[in-house]
């Protein structure tokens, strides 16, 4: 298609506002159905129910559908209805009154990797505008101060204002591309709603992508989107002659930091960088015996002389511990376990852990998992502090599918718990809110360099750093070491393999900085976000598509 505008959709696209609602919903749905069942009562599924029945359809019909896959009817009443009325609108104004009054203690936070796009998008002369079935839209974008990005906006005042149907019914999108001046087939549509991605296809837009942020991939497909990504910061603008389209950026397609060496260096000289960096994969060459993957004496005096230069920090899935006595250097922070436990060099009070009381359920999946795999050759169960990863490098092919089976068979069991990929591993963790990304950000800001005049740049090679590149879209450098991989990702520039990194660090370390501070290394403020118990003393020993 030849672009000439994208349609965003808001809460799950725009802002990180999705799971506030579904909480919402979550709460006044069970409230109703609690009072109506007692304690025999199904509860709401703030995933499941929340994507099937509610996402991105107007407020009342969202309470009809629920209602109605429960079997429940109940009286329309009117849109003054109060909330405790037992009416579809008292339902949804209680809804409502839940998450206004999460808006007026919480500033709403813009997805970075969706802001940059749109900023691209807008310097390559392409129109934007933003939607949402909802009322708040205005204050919504305006918390997660955004609101001026976008060309034009149609949100749920507009469409009771005109009497538009919601999604999945296309009028609310055909109303955004008229205010662009712009007709559907000359626009894309960004969803992360099933409903929404339907109404793109009912209404003939030009291209509809869904955004997965949970485990609905296959449905958005379903529903019609052409691509899928995990967040619009795997999206890009390509051009081909007089075409222009949206395309899903791969490691294969990734420009490498030497071709963009000049760029880059006019880029971070002068500027004070906060650098951040993954272990196995990226300071180590991926090994077929995971306890083996050591740091080579160039690799370990490449961190080391950049350490001397800025703050560094190697975040990693392994235990914090080991992570420690494999880095063996007292100038750089570690993250442990994916972020989930994180401390600073010697002397240094920083510390967390999060997810500590996930550990007897973390127990009880490591122990399950010993006992169900015993009979699959080839597999290694490592037990981390705070997650349990499988191993599954020296498995025969024909038995990763029982493995596989066996994993979802225990985690089936244990609801609080989640999976996450990696190079032939599984990584089972605690199904809260933190990975890599939120560890980065952790630490930005405990460090004091979440700060404009800090450049953060981040290198990794697996799929977990991922959730660290969509972090640092558009403000910070992320490099992707590729080794032959082809995945989606976020990231800005790669390098081609494992052995390219001490050039990489070098090349850092010798940048112009600014002056160094007095001081700089001393002991940072306290931060604003949580903290933990303090991490354990270093110990261990190495061996204990586009359209």
């Amino acid at each position: 298609m030849n672009l000439k505008a994208v349609l965003f959709d808001m809460d799950g696209v725009v802002t990180a506002t999705a799971k506030v609602h579904a909480a919402a919903w979550q709460r006044v749905f069970d409230e109703f159905l609690e009072a109506q069942d007692g304690s025999g009562f199904r509860p709401f599924d703030p995933k499941r129910d929340y994507r099937r029945y509610v996402d991105g359809k107007p407020r009342y019909a969202g309470v009809e559908s629920f209602l109605a896959s429960r079997g429940i009817e109940l009286p329309y009443g009117g849109v003054a209805d109060p909330p405790d009325a037992l009416t579809v609108c008292g339902l949804g104004n209680r809804k409502d009154g839940y998450f206004r009054a999460w808006l007026v203690g919480h500033r709403a936070q813009a997805f970075p990797g969706t802001v940059k796009l749109v900023r691209e998008l807008r310097d390559a002369g392409i129109r934007v505008a933003v939607f949402s079935a909802s009322r708040n839209a205005v204050d919504v974008l305006s918390s997660a101060q955004v609101l001026d990005l976008f060309d034009a906006k149609v949100d749920g005042g507009d469409l009771a204002r005109l009497r538009l149907p919601g999604k999945p019914d296309p009028a609310m999108l055909r109303e955004a591309a008229a205010r662009l001046a712009m007709k559907p087939e000359q626009c894309a549509v960004i969803e992360d709603s099933i409903a929404g991605i339907e109404a793109a296809v009912r209404g003939g837009f030009g291209c509809a992508i869904g955004v997965n942020r949970g485990e609905h991939a296959a449905a958005l497909r379903d529903a019609g989107a052409q691509l899928v990504v995990h967040d619009v910061a795997e999206l890009a603008l390509a051009s081909s002659g007089a075409e222009r389209r949206l395309v899903v950026k791969t490691l294969a397609d990734l420009p490498t930091v030497w071709d963009h060496n000049a760029e880059l260096r006019r880029r971070l000289q002068g500027r004070e960088l906060a650098v951040f960096l993954d272990y196995d994969g990226t300071l180590t060459p991926i090994v077929e015996d995971h306890t083996r993957a050591f740091l080579a004496g160039e690799v370990r005096e490449a961190v080391r002389a950049l350490s001397e230069r800025c703050k560094v920090a190697v975040v990693s899935g392994r235990d914090l511990a080991l992570l420690r006595s494999l880095v063996q250097l007292d100038t750089v922070y570690c993250a442990g376990s994916h972020g989930f436990e994180i401390a600073g060099p010697a002397g240094r009070r920083v510390s967390l852990e999060r997810g500590v009381e996930f550990l007897p359920e973390i127990d009880a999946v490591e122990r399950a998992l010993r006992t169900r795999l015993a009979g699959i050759a080839g597999h290694s169960v490592e037990r981390k502090r705070f997650s349990v990863a499988v191993h599954f490098r020296q498995v025969a092919p024909r038995d990763v599918s029982l493995l596989e089976d066996v994993v979802d068979a225990v985690l089936a069991e244990h609801p609080h718990m989640r999976r996450g990929h990696g190079k032939m591993v599984f990584e089972i963790q605690p199904d809260i809110d933190w990975n890599k990304g939120e560890a980065v950000r952790w630490l930005l800001e405990r460090l004091g360099a979440d700060l404009p005049d800090v450049v953060p740049v981040y290198l990794g090679d697996d799929i977990t750093d991922e959730h660290a590149f969509r972090a640092l879209a558009g403000r910070g450098v992320c490099v992707a070491v590729r080794d032959g991989a082809t995945r989606p990702t976020a990231a800005d520039f790669a390098l081609d393999h494992v052995a390219d990194v001490p050039a990489f660090l070098g090349m850092l370390a010798a940048l112009p900085g600014t002056p160094a501070k007095p001081g700089a290394q001393a002991e940072p403020a306290e931060p604003r976000g949580p903290a933990g118990a303090g991490a354990p003393d270093r110990g261990g020993s190495p061996g204990s598509t586009s359209a």
